[in-house]
Order: C-alpha cells, then sequence, then structure tokens
C-alpha cells in the first residue's frame, strides 16, 4: 500500500442525494419512500424505539429498582493506592489524583477510604473521609482536611428576596 492510497476515494464533502429528480437517478418516482404506507406521506416521524407496530424490546424488558438520576457521583480511593503513587511529604488533592491516574472522569465527591496500610506522612484533601481512613492518615503522621462540597441549588431565590423585603 502506498502513502497516495490512503485518502483514495474519500470525500470530504458529500454532495446531498437529489429526490425526485427523475428515473435516471435512481431516486426519482418515489423518491426513497417506497409504495403505500405511513412514511410514504410527508411530515412522517417514527419514535426511535418504533418496531413497526410490535411491542418494543425496550418496553418489553421488566425494570428493576430506581435510578436516581440526581445522586451525587461519589468516586472513591483507598489508603493503600495513595501510600503507592505518593511519596512522604506529598500533598494530596484531587488534582493530583488525576495526575496519577486514580481518579478518573468527572465526578461530584472524592471519599477517601481505609483499604490498605499506610506509611508515607501525606496531607490529603478530600471531601469524605472513612473513620479508618481518618485514623490511618493522622497515625503516620499526616492530616485529613475536608474540602467542602457542592452548594444546593436554591429554589425561588428572587422570589424569597421578596417576602423578606414585605
Amino acid at each position: 500500500m502506498n502513502i497516495s492510497d490512503v485518502n483514495r476515494g474519500v470525500h470530504k464533502n458529500r454532495r446531498r442525494k437529489r429526490l425526485g429528480r427523475g428515473i435516471g437517478s435512481g431516486h426519482g418516482k418515489t423518491a426513497g419512500r417506497g409504495h403505500k404506507g405511513q412514511g410514504q406521506r410527508n411530515g412522517v416521524s417514527f419514535s426511535p424505539i418504533f418496531q413497526g407496530g410490535t411491542m418494543p424490546l425496550v418496553r418489553r424488558v421488566p425494570k428493576r429498582g430506581f435510578n436516581n438520576q440526581w445522586a451525587a457521583c461519589v468516586v472513591v480511593v483507598n489508603v493503600g493506592d495513595l501510600n503507592e503513587a505518593f511519596k512522604s511529604g506529598d500533598q494530596v488533592t484531587p488534582e493530583t489524583l488525576a495526575a496519577a491516574s486514580l481518579v478518573k472522569g468527572r465526578y461530584d465527591e472524592l471519599k477517601v477510604l481505609g483499604g490498605g496500610e499506610l506509611t508515607k506522612k501525606l496531607k490529603v484533601s478530600a471531601h469524605r473521609f472513612s473513620k479508618s481512613a481518618a485514623e490511618k492518615i493522622t497515625q503516620a503522621g499526616g492530616e485529613a482536611n475536608v474540602l467542602p462540597g457542592k452548594k444546593p441549588v436554591v429554589k425561588n431565590k428572587m422570589r424569597k428576596k421578596e417576602l423578606a423585603s414585605t
């Protein structure tokens, strides 16, 4: 294979499909809509789960439990992982944990758990600590600083101000 063959046949800007422009175009007469039925009319739209009138799979599969979409996403790190990743005297923050790839992705709160042993003196900053993690950090001569969490959303902020002023 040659380097010049890599992009052969790849077109950056594809021309639009010209519908209803005669039988020779391949998209004439019914313009790709087929004969009869709901789909032939203009303004037709189907749900993404539509399966031709059959009960969709999404509705056939039983649902279990409750998924709270507003729940705080808590990421956990064990004390033993901190012991391996950091040197004695280091500051452990959410940023340094991300740099050490101990924490990945987006999250609301960081919690330190007491799994493993800690032999190094670390200054750990997180949103939450388990009792055993806080004990192990202080026993090793380090500090456990609690970071402030997200502020709750205040509903009807302006209305409360109006009520307070009257």
